[in-house]
């Protein structure tokens, strides 16, 4: 893949994912609408915990997003960090992070 084109989608991720992060950060931080409902409480526990869980991945896919970036100026990027095998374009096109082949993805089970 062209290395100016791997930046575009790179640089393209890493803003997805930092505004998902901000937006679900900004909404975890809202004050709950009526604490004295328990039914209400519990409600808003489980969002708390799911919010948590989209964040924890999130984080996570700007860690994916910063290795990716640190391959690209490495001259590694497009290569399966497992295998050294080129991850083919088409798969870089819709996950510019991809650290493995298709194949290798499957055999991993993720």
């Amino acid at each position: 893949m062209d290395p100016e084109r791997a930046r575009e989608l790179l640089a393209g991720e890493r803003k997805r994912v930092e505004h998902a992060l901000a937006h679900l950060t900004r909404e975890v931080g809202a004050e709950p609408s009526d604490e004295l409902d328990p039914a209400n409480r519990a409600a808003d526990l489980a969002q708390d915990e799911l919010d948590e869980g989209l964040a924890d991945d999130l984080r996570e896919q700007l860690a994916a997003v910063e290795r990716a970036e640190a391959r690209l100026a490495a001259g590694t990027y497009g290569l399966s960090v497992e295998s050294g095998q080129a991850i083919p374009d088409e798969r870089l096109e819709a996950l510019p992070a991809a650290e493995l082949t298709t194949d290798e993805e499957r055999a991993r089970g993720s």
